[in-house]
């Protein structure tokens, strides 16, 4: 077959699935290769693949209508417990509260808005993506590993399992290990680990002479979240991840016991994995015809669990702005602002991770840094910026569009019919809000044809605004107070879209 797709994309995990749905919704002919033969992975089933959904990520899922697919009420029964009484999150395993958090301060946050975050199972959200995928006619092929690639001006011909498939543009989703980065000659830059961690699920002898919490301890730290599911992390500098050995019981009871600092004994291991807090980032996220997203763009060890949501930010970002770019309706320079905006998103999400290593050091350092957190951590406005910051609340990109509500993501808005903003975007478009029914923007909006659609519409709660242009991928690009007028909404317009033919 010499099908030349509009866009492949390299790994069918979430972000790659994500991106593929987004492309496809944009009527894009798309082409997923994965490597793996299967989807399943005892390392995706609970609670190894328990995932913190950030507000960002409920907010995308449920602008696209997937959220409902992931069987909320099940979720909302957390595994662990009433997630209500127990930890909001943690930072360097310093945990902060539900009730400690005042989302007050958060002054874009309405009632109506989708929650501030929540557990998914992988397997589950990989399955919603790869159905919905499917429906909208991508076509993914599973035990297809890519071996080589090469790009001209126009197209991108990988190979893979002795075939050549051809797009005309490639995107890498495959992981931190990327085939596609590598292929592709992109820089990834960055610090090499201070740690080797574990998840595991064991068997304990001897279960109480383990504390029932995240421990640090001069040695390193360990977590059991559930009994036999167990996490360690040990400063070896990354040695054993990246040695040869193989993970044994006897290595992991070796481990665990210097950690804890007892004779806990284990009686057999099920599964085990290793990991480091290596933190690395592409210096570019396009090299001409092929992009990076996801892991593929930015690794950082998976403490607080940013890095699905990172991904998935990658994939809403560009899905739609390489789509505009496919069919000849994308503003210059439209797909560069997609390094431009997330580049600075993971740079910060790295930065945070080496943070909470920092704090995890053993030595006196790691532990004067460890108890300034934990004091912060224990406050009512440490634990609100916390959450924000794990949650994505602060997530903003720098616009320069003159409002204090433009880069961030547009608040989930409840028309008087019950309708709200994720409701208006399933479609994928850009929308155009007045809560006035100005002329004047509708006729803003009316030169851009189906590319925006425009809804006046009067609101339960407006927050002080009283219009805001929304881009695809949901963030604010205009917004004013104004009842009336539409200063800068012509520019924010022609900033993003092209005017109608």
């Amino acid at each position: 077959m010499n099908t030349t797709y509009d866009v492949m994309i390299c790994g069918a995990g979430p972000v790659g699935l994500f991106l593929a749905c987004e492309l496809a919704l944009a009527e894009c002919s798309v082409l997923v290769l994965e490597k793996a033969e299967q989807p399943d992975s005892l390392l995706k089933q609970l609670p190894f693949g328990t995932r913190g959904l950030s507000s960002l990520s409920v907010e995308a899922l449920d602008r696209r209508g997937l959220l409902a697919q992931l069987e909320v009420p099940r979720r909302l029964k957390n595994p662990f417990g009433d997630n209500k009484s127990l930890q909001a999150g943690h930072f360097a395993g310093i945990a902060f509260q539900y009730p400690d958090i005042d989302t007050a301060q958060w002054p874009y946050r309405l009632p109506s808005s989708t929650p501030t975050n929540l557990l998914a199972e992988m397997q589950e959200l990989e399955s919603v993506l790869a159905r919905r995928a499917s429906a909208l006619g991508v076509r993914i092929l599973r035990g297809h590993a890519i071996t080589a690639c090469q790009q001209s001006a126009d197209v991108v011909s990988v190979q893979a399992n002795s075939q050549s498939f051809h797009g005309q543009w490639l995107i890498g989703c495959d992981g931190a290990r990327s085939m596609v980065r590598k292929l592709a000659g992109f820089d990834f830059a960055g610090t090499e680990p201070e740690f080797t961690g574990y998840t595991t699920r064991v068997d304990i002898a001897d279960p109480e002479k383990l504390s029932p919490v995240r421990t640090k301890t001069p040695r390193g730290m360990y977590f059991q979240s559930q009994p036999g599911y167990l996490a360690m992390q040990d400063f070896d500098g990354g040695a054993f991840h990246n040695g040869e050995e193989p993970i044994t019981l006897a290595h992991l009871q070796s481990v665990l016991r210097r950690i804890s600092g007892t004779d806990v004994t284990l009686s057999a291991v099920h599964t085990a994995t290793t990991w480091t807090d290596r933190a690395r980032q592409a210096s570019s996220y396009r090299n001409r015809r092929i992009l990076l997203a996801g892991d593929a763009a930015h690794i950082h060890s998976p403490l607080g669990g940013q890095g699905l949501n990172l991904g998935l930010g990658d994939a809403m970002n560009l899905g739609w702005k390489l789509a505009a770019t496919l069919h000849g309706t994308a503003p210059d320079g439209l797909l560069d602002s997609y390094h431009d905006e997330r580049h600075p998103v993971g740079a910060q999400v790295l930065d945070w991770s080496r943070a909470q290593v920092a704090a995890m050091r053993p030595g006196p350092e790691g532990q004067a840094l460890h108890a300034i957190f934990r004091d912060l951590v224990g406050t009512r406005d440490g634990a609100t910026y916390f959450a924000a910051r794990v949650w994505g609340i602060f997530t903003r990109y720098d616009l320069d569009a003159g409002h204090p509500l433009a880069g961030l993501s547009a608040p989930n808005f409840e028309c008087e019919d019950g309708t709200r903003v994720g409701d208006l975007m399933h479609g994928g478009r850009a929308l155009l809000l007045d809560f006035t029914g100005d002329a004047a923007r509708q006729a803003c909006a009316a030169a851009y044809g189906e590319r925006v659609q425009y809804v006046a519409a009067r609101v339960r709660e407006s927050l002080g605004i009283s219009a805001l242009l929304v881009r695809p991928d949901g963030t604010v690009a205009w917004a004013t107070d104004q009842t009336t007028g539409h200063d800068g909404l012509p520019q924010a317009l022609a900033r993003w879209f092209n005017p109608a033919a």
